[in-house]
């Protein structure tokens, strides 16, 4: 049974569907924004049966005001005021519109991961996470529940079946700015056939005029920057606070500050502190002053060690991914040439995988690449097709 509400409390859904036709009935994924609305706008004017869906996935007064969390931010995706931006678009266009709560499986599936990964030396991708295993996953199967067959988001991606491959491919949008196709990798071609991007040809201005012209009220709300559940955007202090909420302390992984040959340099507090390509923070933890600054080229969780050096020592031509999932193809049996995406606000750059034991794949660059950061993910492109993607180690 799908619960209904438009806050925390339970209530009655707007406007609930008289047996819809699966074949014609769409879910609009709304996340409050105005790219979301925009989607349930257009398709609505298409002459599409809508109906809206939310997850509700984190509550945003859970540790406010806790370990250094600011009582109240703004700016934050899928909140309540987000929800109920939703529902009030939902009611304005006249169409059904639920709110699923996701909480228990989001902290299971994104935050305890999210925790782990950093206290582990690793640097999460949080986003990815959710669309991996929460977002559409759920919303699919909530979707089928309801009677819609298929879903519609406000991800700046396309979505088109191949003939010749017979595969459904993912692809980079018409507006390159806002392309979101890096942390939607791991899409299955199950999920990718029932699910529409609308919004894949269109640039964002154009989105936000279509919002105006059809008088939404979130025509002209700023897009969310942070992630959800890490107001202010501290993670560190979001680690504090959630593992004293758990009961539990950030674990002692002080230790040395070492250079690539293995020389003491300095002392820190823990390696959760530190990723992968980070400046801030190094120079004030190395025992004698370096009149140039030092990076942090590595982490090694079974010593606690911090590796620094300068910058020209981030750059690597090599990068091994695993749990991969392929999209264009169904598997990769013998080397390709790639565009490879190693962090979202990366430029793609050329390279060479080539398949490696229990599903890794070795990526080789033709150029140096600068923090090739275990935990972020590398997603490979061959032009605007997105081939698959994985996670660094």
């Amino acid at each position: 049974m799908i619960a209904a509400m438009d806050n925390p409390t339970n209530s009655a859904p707007i406007g609930v569907p008289t047996a819809p036709d699966p074949a014609s009935t769409i879910a609009v994924a709304m996340s409050g924004g105005v790219d979301s609305s925009a989607v349930a706008a257009l398709l609505q004017s298409q002459g599409h049966t809508l109906v809206g869906l939310t997850l509700q996935l984190w509550d945003q007064r859970r540790l406010a005001g806790k370990g250094g969390i600011p009582e109240q931010v703004t700016g934050r995706c899928c909140s309540l005021d987000d929800v109920y931006d939703a529902r009030r678009v939902a009611e304005q266009l006249g169409m059904p519109y639920y709110v699923v709560n996701q909480q228990r499986r989001f902290e299971q599936d994104v935050v305890q991961p999210f925790v782990s990964e950093y206290l582990a030396g690793r640097t999460p991708i949080p986003c990815t996470l959710c669309n991996n295993h929460l977002k559409f996953d759920e919303l699919l199967k909530t979707a089928r529940g309801i009677g819609a067959e298929r879903v519609a988001t406000g991800h700046y991606a396309r979505v088109a079946f191949d003939d010749a491959r017979g595969r459904w491919l993912l692809m980079r949008p018409a507006d390159r700015s806002k392309d979101q196709t890096y942390f939607l990798f791991g899409l299955t071609q199950e999920q990718l056939s029932r699910t529409l991007f609308p919004l894949g040809e269109m640039q964002k201005p154009a989105v936000r005029a279509m919002a105006e012209e059809h008088d939404l009220r979130v025509a002209h709300k700023p897009d969310s920057q942070e992630i959800c559940f890490i107001p202010g955007g501290d993670y560190r202090a979001f680690l504090d606070a959630y593992l004293a909420e758990q009961g539990r302390t950030v674990p002692d992984t002080a230790g040395a500050m070492v250079t690539a040959d293995g020389e003491v340099v300095g002392d820190h507090a823990g390696i959760h502190g530190f990723t992968v390509g980070q400046r801030k923070g190094v120079q004030q933890n190395l025992h004698a002053h370096h009149a140039e600054p030092f990076y942090v080229l590595g982490i090694e969780p079974a010593s606690n060690r911090v590796v620094v050096g300068q910058e020209i020592e981030l750059h690597t031509r090599n990068g091994v991914a695993d749990r991969v999932n392929w999209i264009a193809i169904d598997a990769l049996r013998e080397p390709i040439r790639v565009l490879a995406k190693i962090r979202h606000r990366h430029e793609p750059a050329a390279a060479t995988l080539s398949p490696l034991e229990e599903g890794r794949v070795a990526i080789e660059f033709d150029e140096p690449q600068r923090a090739v950061t275990p935990g972020q993910a590398a997603v490979f492109f061959d032009g605007d097709v997105v081939v698959g993607g994985g996670w660094l180690v």
